[in-house]
């Protein structure tokens, strides 16, 4: 029968000496936490190395976890933080596609939609005669043009789903600058799309 205990609840077991609890953390957010990391550093062999070495700083550092806040939302900070240290060894800024399915399963009728969708933003719609695989291209083109600090905060707030409070915890910055700065990314999104896109069409 699986562990019913809270995510809290076994990492302060893990700390009391009970080893198993951190093989319990590890298997209950494997799945999602990979498919975050494989979107973040665009290989899943870079992905399995970024999370052990965010586990291994879960371990390193459990001393130091507050026991009064969520333990995912700390987790997945470590995890972004090893990423962004792996692209920067690999000299990359490969991030994620916001024009990928929110779940990561698909285009099912329960999918809540891409990062895009989520955004609400005013961004024009792709032409007709764009297939998938285009979109997609052109929102990364677009992306790309996005500093990485904007990129980040995306990241926390569609992705990762953490309120404007988690990430100023999480990042430590000031809650205005938590709010100015995913204002800020998502016009600078919303820009760079409208460039490609004209870009696009300029080159028909």
């Amino acid at each position: 029968m699986p562990d019913q205990r809270t995510d809290e609840t076994l990492f302060e077991a893990y700390r009391r000496g009970e080893r198993a609890a951190l093989r319990v953390l590890i298997e209950r957010h494997q799945t999602e936490l990979m498919r975050f990391l494989t979107r973040l550093v665009g290989e899943s062999a870079g992905a399995e190395d970024v999370f052990q070495d965010a586990f291994l700083q879960v371990h390193l550092s459990a001393d130091t976890f507050d026991a009064t806040r969520r333990f995912r939302p700390w987790l997945f900070t470590i995890a972004a933080n090893k990423a962004r240290d792996y692209l920067r060894k690999k000299g990359r800024r490969r991030m994620l596609e916001l024009s990928a399915p929110v779940d990561g399963s698909g285009n099912g009728e329960d999918s809540p939609g891409s990062f895009v969708d989520l955004l609400e933003i005013d961004v024009p719609a792709p032409d007709a005669r764009l297939d998938a695989q285009e979109t997609s291209a052109l929102v990364q083109k677009a992306l790309d043009l996005v500093p990485p600090l904007l990129r980040e905060i995306l990241l926390l707030a569609y992705f990762q789903r953490l309120s404007y409070v988690q990430i100023h915890e999480e990042l430590g910055i000031p809650l205005g600058t938590v709010k100015s700065r995913l204002h800020a990314a998502v016009a600078t999104f919303a820009k760079r799309w409208d460039e490609v896109s004209r870009s696009r069409g300029a080159d028909e």
